[in-house]
C-alpha cells in the first residue's frame, strides 16, 4: 500500500502518514511538491536539504524555525556576510544541526548565489534542469536522476557545495520540479487538477 488514509478521510503518500505527526502532515499537504519561485525560498530549501543529508527529514522539519532564526531567515545577502564568529555561534546552537561542513557550505552557497553571472539566477539554473518527461505512474521513485546529476554538476561549477545528485533530486521533489506524490494521494490529484485548469500560455510564433 503506497497511501494511507488520514483521520480526515484523505489519502496521502505513506511517508506522510507513517509519522502520525501534524507538522509532517502539514508539510506534505501544503509544501512538498508545490512550486517555489523566490530566490530566498529556493535558497532555504537547498540549504535544508543539504542539512538533511544523512538524517531524517522530520529531524530537519522540527528544527526549521531554529534554522531560520540562526540563518537570518535564509536571506542570501545576510548569510553571505557570516564570518568566523557566526560559525562559532552556529556550532554552539543546539536548535540546529551542528555540522561544520554543512554550516560552511550554507554560507558559501549564499556567496555563490550572489556571485552568479549577470542574468543568471538560482531559480533559473534549477528550473533549467526540470525533467522533460514526467515519471510514469507506478514507476518506483528514484533517489537521483540524470537531471539531478546534471543540476548538481552545474551548481558545483557555479561554486555551490554539499549538493550532490541525491540532495538535488530531493530539492526538485520538494519544490514541485517533479511530482512524486503517489498517484492516489489527494495532493497529487489536486496538483493535477490545478495544472489541467491553468490557462494555456501564448502560442509559439507561427502557431497561433
Amino acid at each position: 500500500m503506497t497511501v494511507l488514509v488520514g483521520s480526515d478521510g484523505r489519502p496521502r503518500c505513506a511517508w506522510a502518514g507513517i509519522q502520525a505527526d501534524e507538522q509532517y502532515q502539514a508539510y506534505h499537504d501544503q509544501e512538498w511538491g508545490r512550486p517555489v519561485s523566490s530566490e530566498r525560498d529556493l535558497f532555504e530549501r537547498l540549504s535544508l536539504e543539504a542539512f538533511q543529508s544523512g538524517l531524517s527529514w522530520i529531524t530537519i522539519l522540527r528544527k526549521r524555525e531554529s534554522f531560520r532564526s540562526a540563518f537570518a531567515n535564509f536571506e542570501p545577502a545576510v548569510v553571505a556576510t557570516f564570518g568566523d564568529g557566526d560559525v562559532q555561534r552556529l556550532m554552539a546552537d543546539a536548535g540546529i544541526v551542528r555540522n561544520l561542513m554543512k554550516i560552511n557550505a550554507t554560507i558559501g552557497n549564499a556567496k555563490a548565489l550572489l556571485a552568479l553571472p549577470d542574468g543568471l539566477t538560482l531559480t533559473g539554473v534549477v528550473h533549467a534542469h526540470a525533467p522533460l518527461v514526467p515519471r510514469a505512474p507506478g514507476v518506483e521513485i528514484p533517489a537521483k536522476t540524470a537531471e539531478s546529476a546534471a543540476l548538481a554538476k552545474e551548481l558545483k561549477k557555479l561554486g555551490f557545495a554539499f549538493v550532490g545528485p541525491t540532495t538535488a533530486y530531493a530539492m526538485m521533489q520538494a519544490i514541485g520540479l517533479v511530482n512524486d506524490h503517489d498517484e492516489q494521494c489527494w495532493v497529487a490529484q489536486s496538483l493535477a487538477a490545478g495544472a489541467a485548469s491553468a490557462p494555456a500560455g501564448p502560442a509559439p510564433a507561427g502557431e497561433a
